[in-house]
This record gives structure tokens, C-alpha cells and sequence, in this order.
């Protein structure tokens, strides 16, 4: 895969842009010299980062949207095509957090994750790779790259989180499409995966934008608490930080490198994974290494289990 050279001037969209990820790649593109385009769902943070960014002398298009719809997705495409031209970089990376055991998930919950996680990538992919490949055709220097954000739940599955895992598999599995399916058809175009582990950002906030149509009828379930719980600690606790993770995602772009992982050493678990899959062996405990937070899950879910019934 050959390497996007970044240059200033060129233009990135960034999806998710007020908070965590989204706000450290576009101060980091910033920084690059790169024209942001830049959309969140929630006005106020993504008003302060455009403020932060255009104190720099900085080129900013800016649009409250949500990527779970379409339309939204759309408005961007449009405002990014008549601010700046097509996109030579595209970072579809919002998205949101919910756990809780997979039967307890309501209709709702699916239909947030998967419409922020899955589909908000999908609506990037399906509108912004035509206007890229588009432009490569018109200028054979032109190049483009595209970063889908999935999470190390989309190449592992760990209990508890039903609905993330399945949204951040997806990504997973349309982003290593995307990549083939681009080779198909260019050599200016290329896409990566980011598959993060534990970095402090704020998705473990992410309910708090949660749509009212598409919030649960009553009170969350004990797992699902529990899984909040376990969220807010694991997330807040992780040492890579989300400016660490911005940088491994340009150096990615200028790498020409597929896959990005901010804590390679959970790969042992995915080879544990998989080596189960070519097997055929049941899964493996996930928590083998680290026995005693296993037990401490098994024994708060049977308790709450027995106080439910």
C-alpha cells in the first residue's frame, strides 16, 4: 500500500471532532496545516474546538450533525465539497459505548450502537469514497486515505458488552473490505483501521447524547450498570492517551499502514481468539490472565440475577 504524503493545504474530515479522538486529530491536522472539516452531535464542544482551532489561523468548516443519519453525513460531504474540494482524508470516528448482557440490549439500545458505530462509518464510507475516488481520476497526484475507528471489541469479544462488540466487529470487517475492495480500483485511494484499547476520551459519557427517541423505557438493568461501571474505570484508568492515539493514526496515513493499534500487546488475546476459531476449540476465558476481575464479574451478575428473581 503506498503512502499518503501530508501537505499543507490538504483537507481532513474528522467525524466526532469535539471531544477525545476527533479533538486531538484535529488539533494534531492543525498542526499538519491541514483544512478541517469537522462535525459532532453536540454543539457546544464542537463550537469550542472550531474557536480553538481557528485561534490558529487555521481553515475550518464546521456542522452539528449526527452520523447515524444519513442526510447528516450528506450536509457534511457538501459543506466540505464547496468549502474545500473533495477530502483528501476522511476519519470516520464517532462513536458511542453500551454494555450489559447481549438479551437485555432493547431494540433502542441496538439501534443507537449500531447507528452511531456501524452505520455513522457506513453513511462516511458510502458518501465520501466517490467524491475521492472521483478526484484521483481527475489528477493522477491526488491522494486519499480513509481511517475507520473500531476498537480492540472488534477482534475481541468481551463479555458484558453485547452491542459494542458487534458494532466495532463491523467496522472491522467493512474496514478490511473497504481496503480490498479500493485496491480493486485505485492506487491513490487507501483506508486503515484503528482498533484503540483503553485510552481516556469520554465515551464512557457517550449516554449522554444519546437521542431521546432512542433512550430505554426505565431504569438500566444491574448488568448493565455494572458494564458502566467497568467502563468508566477500565477508560479513565488507560495510560495511551488520546493525543498519543492522534499521532499513531497520521503516522498510520503517512505509512500506508492498514491496521493501528494503541496497545499491541492485546494482540496475545486476539491470537488466543483466533486460535481457538482455526481449532475449533470453545472460547477461551477472557479472563485467564487476570483471573480475580472475572470472578469479581461472575459474582456481581449471579447476585443481581438473584435479586432480580
Amino acid at each position: 500500500m503506498s503512502a499518503l504524503t501530508l501537505r499543507p493545504g490538504m483537507t481532513a474530515v474528522i467525524t466526532g471532532a469535539g471531544s477525545g479522538f476527533g479533538l486531538e486529530l484535529a488539533r494534531l491536522g492543525a498542526e499538519k496545516g491541514l483544512n478541517l472539516v469537522l462535525t459532532d452531535v453536540q454543539q457546544d464542544v464542537l463550537d469550542a474546538a472550531v474557536a480553538e482551532l481557528r485561534a490558529k489561523g487555521v481553515k475550518v468548516a464546521a456542522l452539528r450533525g449526527d452520523v447515524s443519519r444519513a442526510e447528516d453525513v450528506q450536509a457534511l460531504a457538501d459543506l466540505c465539497t464547496e468549502r474545500f474540494g473533495a477530502p483528501h482524508i476522511v476519519i470516520n470516528n464517532a462513536g458511542v459505548a453500551h454494555g450489559g448482557l447481549i438479551w437485555e440490549h432493547t431494540q433502542r439500545d441496538w439501534e443507537w450502537v449500531l447507528g452511531v458505530n456501524l452505520f455513522g462509518v457506513v453513511h462516511g464510507v458510502r458518501i465520501f469514497t466517490p467524491l475521492m475516488l472521483e478526484a484521483a481520476r481527475k489528477d493522477p497526484s491526488w491522494q486519499g486515505h480513509i481511517v475507520n475507528v473500531a476498537s480492540m471489541a472488534g477482534l475481541l469479544n468481551s463479555p458484558n458488552m453485547g452491542a459494542y462488540n458487534v458494532s466495532k466487529h463491523a467496522v472491522v470487517s467493512l474496514s478490511e473490505t473497504l481496503y480490498q475492495d479500493l485496491a480493486l480500483v485505485s492506487e491513490q485511494v487507501h483506508a486503515s483501521v484503528l482498533c484503540p484499547y483503553f485510552v481516556p476520551t469520554g465515551i464512557h459519557l457517550s449516554h449522554r447524547n444519546r437521542p431521546a427517541e432512542l433512550r430505554s423505557e426505565g431504569k438500566p438493568t444491574p448488568s448493565q450498570m455494572i458494564a458502566q461501571a467497568m467502563s468508566t474505570k477500565a477508560v479513565t484508568s488507560g495510560k495511551v492517551t488520546a493525543t498519543d492515539t492522534a499521532k499513531l493514526v497520521f503516522d498510520a496515513i503517512e505509512a500506508g499502514q492498514f491496521y493501528i493499534y494503541t496497545h499491541p500487546q492485546a494482540l496475545a488475546m486476539v491470537q488466543t481468539r483466533l486460535e481457538d476459531v482455526m481449532q475449533a476449540r470453545n472460547p477461551t476465558d477472557p479472563f485467564a490472565g487476570r483471573p480475580e476481575i472475572g470472578a469479581q464479574l461472575k459474582t456481581a451478575l449471579r447476585e443481581a440475577m438473584d435479586k432480580q428473581g
